[in-house]
């Protein structure tokens, strides 16, 4: 008798083994995207905004009340639609600095690229302009269009203090090129001085963006505001 239920334990045993061994565990669960995965930070700064980056698809379902935060919507948004590497590269680069949006269109202006973004979640303006320098440089023509140093210029000073309220209002316009000394060109923006967004131009400022022979960066300078 003792042997028989032995033996029985043991068989019971080895089938339970077996259930165990052949049971399929539950696929782990799918991590959401979020905007800066993949590609990684090397690739991030190596890639220079370009034609490649381009980007046109439709966001309208993260406008309507998507379920993930707007920001992981547009990268998913994007991916789904194809989106190149560099096009959401750019996109999680704009999101990093607070601004989600894409890269919409690019062209070359006296062999500088020229992109227009797209930040579709934001009020106004709704596009910007960053230029691109020969080693990847970006430069944005409505970040600090007007700093301290420039409001000492007898010419920004007379302005100034005939419209104290009035302010550079985003986004600038492209306004020509100049030739520099030695192959550099200037490329020139102008942006409309107001006192809200609404309200009419009481001024222009116009900056011009310095780049090198080889189009590499060299600077800005407040040429006019009047």
């Amino acid at each position: 008798m003792k042997t028989t239920v032995c033996l029985g334990t043991l068989l019971l045993s080895l089938s339970l083994g077996a259930c165990q061994q052949t049971a399929t565990a539950p696929p782990p669960a799918l991590a959401e995207a979020t905007p800066s995965d993949s590609p990684s930070t090397a690739l991030s700064h190596a890639v220079i905004p370009g034609k490649a980056a381009v980007w046109n698809g439709s966001l309208e379902a993260c406008r309507e009340g998507a379920s993930s935060p707007l920001e992981i919507c547009m990268i998913n948004s994007m991916r789904a639609d194809h989106a190149s590497t560099e096009a959401v590269v750019v996109a999680q680069r704009l999101i990093a600095n607070g601004n989600p949006g894409y890269l919409s269109a690019w062209h070359e202006q006296d062999g500088v690229g020229v992109a227009t973004l797209e930040y579709p979640f934001r009020a106004n303006p709704n596009q910007g302009t960053w230029l691109i320098a020969s080693d990847g440089r970006t430069v944005d023509v409505d970040a600090d269009v007007l700093p301290d140093a420039a409001r000492q210029r007898d010419n920004v000073k007379t302005f100034l203090a005939a419209h104290p309220d009035a302010l550079p209002f985003a986004g600038a316009q492209a306004a020509g090129t100049a030739a520099l000394a030695d192959g550099g060109i200037r490329l020139l923006f102008s942006t409309p001085m107001r006192t809200c967004h609404a309200c009419a131009d009481e001024g222009t400022l116009t900056v011009g963006y310095d780049f090198d022979a080889q189009r590499r960066f060299i600077g800005t300078e407040v040429l006019e505001l009047r």
